[in-house]
């Protein structure tokens, strides 16, 4: 398996995990959406940025989307890792560790004041692997 950015022509092997990982958290995206989050992901002048795993064979066998922002509480950008999915099929076997990873590298090469996400609480099987990978904070989200 190796990790690499995601490049024009992955978008066949990207969109099963995008779909997968939309399923996941249980939402719908339209399919502009979709074409317009790939679309964002593959411009290098743009965000979201995004990593794709890939097995020996060259099959997509995971994501990650992430983004940088300004925080009020650093001077250097914080990185959200905004997406995160490895195909049930190809799970533990160190992919989603290996592309957390690849974040946190481009996070320090840029010089981020940090890395973070969200997940549900019903993502146990996520959340035991990040907590091995981060600290897990006691904020609460609220949206409209």
């Amino acid at each position: 398996m190796r990790i690499r950015a995601i490049e024009a022509a992955d978008k066949e092997g990207w969109l099963p995990l995008w779909a997968g990982y939309v399923r996941f958290y249980r939402r719908k995206v339209a399919p502009e959406v979709t074409d317009a989050t790939f679309g964002r992901l593959v411009d290098p002048g743009r965000q979201p940025h995004g990593f794709l795993a890939v097995d020996d064979n060259g099959r997509a066998i995971g994501l990650a989307h992430y983004l940088f922002r300004p925080t009020t509480w650093a001077l250097a950008d914080q990185c959200y890792l905004e997406d995160l999915f490895v195909d049930p099929a190809a799970r533990g076997g160190g992919t989603g560790r290996a592309l957390i990873h690849a974040v946190y590298e481009v996070a320090d090469a840029k010089g981020a004041a940090g890395v973070y996400w969200l997940t549900q609480e019903f993502n146990a099987d996520g959340r035991a692997l990040y907590d091995t990978l981060a600290r897990r904070t006691s904020f609460i989200r609220y949206q409209r």
